[in-house]
């Protein structure tokens, strides 16, 4: 899983804040009352309107002055309801989702998007991809050097000790950039993305939506703290404590206890990776293998306890790696009975760190016998990744797909004998609009280097005589789902939302996989006869 540097992006935060903690009642909401007394942040309705005390007030109708006392808000943060059941429909707080019918399609929405990508949750809703989704994990919050979860605003320093509180919590979103189109207030106890994820919750009541802890960059401490069984209901209890129940450090005006409850409906932990093979920096145990499922089966514990007393469904997912490599390391069929679902990271095959190639495929359905590839890689596909872990114990149902909003690139490429790039040297990873040999497909999908597709590995890939990219487009997406239906799989998610196009193209044509057989295959000819058109219109006009 990838996750980018923060130091560029912290820079006008500043340094890193201190965080205390304070208490934050989650919202009551009921009619105005002229005789009641109103303190700071209460609420109450009005001429069918919603609004908020900013200092204390009695008699004062709202709205009757733009100068008073009242601020009207949005009517999701305090919806009719039961004050003494914050758990419950009302008082701002999202009630438990509704469970998914039929296939998953889930995405991963990154932290940091915000900034040079300038993706918000906004960008979701205006194109319709948040009606695509059964689940969206948000990536990513770190375990600490104490063993905990925890959020700071501090540039990543390569140690594992990053994070960005003001991004998830803090940050103020304007009206034109907020999901129901109202603005943050400076001391809203919540904001920034976690309060645009609140808000996309009350709108979508089946969308699910789960905290992805680690990543590529804050798995460091796993396997320190997953050892011992101490280790392992510290963190587990401070995970649940921040993102469950909500009880935010505060920081800039914003936080405290209950102030993120609602947001989160589980875990999905992306442990990068057990036995190794991620950072050279994260701890690694001799047994990783079978503390990892110990550290799944303490978050299911946890959570079950948690639902007993709340009264509902919390769920607990993994992001795996897809190379057997990955997989021989854990104990699928025993971590695999303690989760909803495992997103299978099968995306990555190939890439710029093999600097002078051979070029390659990233996220190939099938083999190519004719790939220049030995050992382990050679099973570095989406199939061979799902064979693996079915052969396991993984029961199908529970193993969702991985698809790359994303390509990956090499510079300098040979024509090679089929004058196409494939499997030729390169000189290093191609310019990439963030980082070198990488690129989103909003804007591999724009350049006008020419398109094959190997009708052995179902891999798109692009080549100009200098650049070689590997990526899907829509149509190699419709070959995965296809796969998906026919091995009876649970679904498919993405990495990641910044990276589709304006439309949510690929968000949508992943949305598919809850077709059957029959409709998807309408919708796949419907779309390969529009194609054909388009390019037939297109050389005309040459």
């Amino acid at each position: 899983m990838l996750h980018f540097p923060l130091s560029r992006v912290l820079l006008a935060v500043g340094a890193a804040f201190v965080l205390t903690q304070a208490v934050y009642a989650a919202p009551s909401c009921s009619p105005w009352a002229g005789s009641q007394v109103y303190n700071a942040g209460d609420y109450a309705t009005y001429g069918g309107k919603t609004w908020r005390a900013s200092w204390w007030t009695q008699g004062e109708q709202p709205g009757s002055s733009q100068w008073g006392a009242w601020q009207e808000r949005p009517a999701s943060e305090c919806t009719p309801g039961d004050p003494s059941q914050p758990g419950q429909p009302g008082n701002g707080v999202p009630p438990e989702p509704k469970p998914t019918v039929g296939r998953n399609v889930g995405s991963y929405f990154t932290q940091w998007g915000i900034y040079d990508r300038n993706y918000k949750v906004y960008n979701l809703v205006q194109a319709g991809g948040d009606k695509q989704l059964t689940f969206l994990n948000y990536a990513f919050g770190n375990v600490y050097a104490n063993g905990q979860c925890g959020m700071v605003t501090k540039a990543e320093s390569g140690n594992g000790d990053g994070g960005d509180a003001w991004a998830d919590y803090q940050r103020s979103f304007a009206a034109n950039e907020s999901v129901d189109g109202k603005a943050d207030s400076w001391n809203d106890p919540l904001r920034g993305n976690f309060n645009q994820l609140r808000k996309l919750k009350l709108a979508n009541p089946s969308l699910k939506v789960l905290i992805s802890l680690g990543g590529w960059t804050w798995s460091k401490n796993f396997g320190t703290f997953a050892a011992t069984d101490a280790g392992r209901k510290a963190m587990v209890s401070s995970c649940i404590d921040l993102y469950i129940k909500g009880n935010l450090p505060v920081g800039e005006s914003a936080g405290g206890a209950g102030a993120a409850l609602g947001v989160f409906d589980g875990f999905d932990i992306d442990w990068e990776y057990p036995g190794g093979g991620g950072l050279p920096t994260n701890s690694v145990d001799p047994n990783d293998k079978q503390n990892y499922t110990l550290l799944m089966a303490e978050f299911r514990n946890q959570l079950n306890a948690l639902s007993t007393q709340n009264k509902r469904r919390y769920y607990l997912t993994a992001a795996i790696g897809s190379g057997v490599d990955k997989i021989r390391n854990t104990e699928p069929a025993n971590y695999s009975s303690y989760l909803d679902w495992i997103n299978v990271m099968t995306y990555d095959f190939h890439g710029g760190w093999e600097a002078k190639g051979p070029t390659n495929f990233q996220s190939n359905l099938y083999r190519d016998p004719a790939a220049p590839v030995t050992g382990d890689q050679v099973y570095y596909t989406v199939n061979d990744a799902v064979q693996t872990l079915v052969n396991a114990g993984v029961p199908r149902a529970k193993i969702n797909v991985g698809l790359p909003f994303y390509g990956r690139g090499w510079t300098g490429v040979a024509a090679g004998p089929q004058s196409n790039g494939l499997y030729q040297v390169a000189t290093g990873p191609a310019k990439g609009t963030y980082e070198q040999g990488i690129e989103d497909y909003r804007v591999l999908v724009n350049r006008s280097a020419k398109q094959f597709v190997s009708p052995v590995a179902k891999q798109l890939w692009t080549y100009d005589g200098n650049e070689f990219w590997s990526y899907d487009d829509p149509a190699t997406i419709r070959g995965k789902l296809d796969f998906v239906r026919q091995q009876q799989l649970g679904g498919v998610f993405s990495w990641s939302l910044d990276g589709d196009d304006a439309q949510a193209t690929l968000l949508k044509t992943s949305a598919e996989v809850r077709l059957d057989a029959a409709a998807a295959a309408k919708r796949k000819a419907a779309a390969a006869a529009a194609a054909a058109k388009a390019k037939a219109k297109a050389a005309q006009k040459q």
